[in-house]
């Protein structure tokens, strides 16, 4: 398979772009690019930033850029206010907390999420989401007794030896054998245009899941994205809520990561809601720092306060003063602002034009999304579901010289994630960008 855009950066359209850049611009990537190690997805760079602000991406030459990735920090949008007041404030008098003290920020911080689903009422911060998935895989192992993890193909669970183990994707794991013992890989289930369509197809992963809980032996969690990120991957609701009673029959610990897509991304705060269920551990990280610290979570129950004699975290940062009064804030600023509704009600918006331009283009062979969460797939045929991942590239850069920034995931799935901040005007300017990409690229 050809390398895409996102796998290493080096396409000969990513060559002909940086060409096109400023001369002050091409001189601090190639600065860039002579000191940080090169890796697949973030080298070289695509260009550099001097500023950010709500739903913006400014360069140094002075674009701005409607930012749809993000890396999903962005949720109450870049520079935000409450969000910066907090941190300076903190910064002003609580700077840190060294370990064995405990501070008022995260108290706080724990006493709202611990309220905010009826049974996980136990947390632990940590400074990124794959140090929060590592803490919840050791917490399952300590109080299962039980050491073997079941996950999916194509999963992302962060960048660790033990998270790349229980994660599915090809970049993460080749080369860095042998990785954790005891995981197996099960099919992502298709994804739908709707949580409520009816799936044929969901009981046999459920029933490829029970297989390897029955036959494997010892399996004590299951790890898996409640809704996959990358290319948009949504199951029906009955996928979930049958995963859910299999976890309880065998005892393993039903662990969801929702780093990229909680806190209102999807329309509910957490994505596991529209499911009707409850996980036993979920993870959360990304937009909780308001994409100023780094900041996660693990969410659990009483069950698993059961590791007094252990230290499954014990970061030096994980009870970051300013790191949880960024946090405070970002969940200030999501229900003073609702925007869990404003993400249910643009992403209607999203729907509506999208499917539009699927009517339009014959390029786009599905159209996946929920919330402000969407990915369209594009095909050179819609019969043979052909991967069009020359055309994707080429349809991002266009995207780009007009002022919209998305992610291309899988090599031809366009990802589209903004600001859960954005108005319904640069919304609607942002999708007027990707049709006239669209209608350019056939022209």
């Amino acid at each position: 398979m050809m390398k895409a855009e996102g796998d290493i950066n080096l396409t000969e359209t990513r060559k002909e772009w940086i060409a096109g850049l400023q001369t002050e611009t091409v001189e601090q990537l190639d600065n860039d690019a002579s000191l940080f190690i090169h890796q697949a997805m973030s080298t070289p760079c695509m260009e550099v930033l001097a500023a950010c602000e709500g739903p913006y991406i400014i360069t140094a030459s002075g674009r701005k850029i409607l930012d749809f990735h993000g890396n999903n920090v962005h949720q109450v949008g870049y520079r935000n206010k409450h969000v910066i007041d907090a941190v300076v404030n903190t910064l002003q008098k609580l700077p840190f907390s060294p370990r064995r003290y405990t501070n008022g920020e995260s108290i706080q911080l724990a006493q709202k999420l611990c309220t905010m689903v009826p049974g996980l009422n136990r947390v632990l911060f940590a400074p990124g989401g794959s140090e929060a998935n590592s803490i919840a895989l050791k917490l399952s192992r300590i109080v299962t007794g039980k050491h073997k993890v079941v996950s999916m193909w194509g999963s992302f669970h962060g960048g660790g030896l033990d998270t790349i183990s229980v994660g599915g994707e090809a970049s993460f794991r080749k080369n860095t054998g042998p990785l954790m013992s005891g995981v197996e890989h099960v099919p992502q289930p298709v994804g739908y245009r709707s949580l409520w369509e009816n799936d044929p197809d969901q009981d046999v992963y459920v029933a490829y899941i029970r297989h390897v809980f029955e036959n494997e032996g010892d399996v004590g969690a299951f790890i898996a994205e409640t809704i996959r990120n990358t290319d948009v991957q949504i199951p029906v609701t009955g996928f979930w809520q049958k995963v859910r009673v299999l976890c309880d029959e065998f005892n393993v610990t039903l662990i969801l990561d929702e780093i990229p897509i909680a806190l209102g991304r999807t329309g509910k705060f957490f994505a596991f809601e529209h499911y009707g269920i409850v996980p036993d551990m979920v993870t959360i990280g990304k937009g909780l720092g308001g994409g100023v610290f780094p900041m996660a979570a693990v969410l659990t129950n009483e069950k698993y306060n059961a590791v007094a004699e252990h230290s499954v975290g014990h970061f030096t940062h994980e009870k970051s003063p300013v790191g949880s009064a960024a946090a405070l804030a970002v969940l200030e600023v999501i229900e003073q602002n609702d925007l869990l509704t404003r993400a249910q009600t643009l992403g209607k918006i999203m729907q509506t034009r999208l499917l539009e331009m699927q009517e339009r283009f014959e390029m786009i062979g599905d159209v996946r999304g929920i919330g402000l969460l969407w990915g369209v797939d594009l095909v050179t045929d819609r019969t043979t579901k052909e991967r069009a991942v020359l055309e994707a590239e080429q349809v991002m850069y266009r995207c780009l010289e007009k002022g919209l920034s998305f992610k291309v995931s899988q090599g031809n799935v366009i990802t589209l994630s903004p600001a859960l901040i954005i108005s319904e005007a640069e919304l609607h300017r942002a999708l007027d960008m990707l049709n006239d990409a669209f209608q350019d690229f056939i022209h």
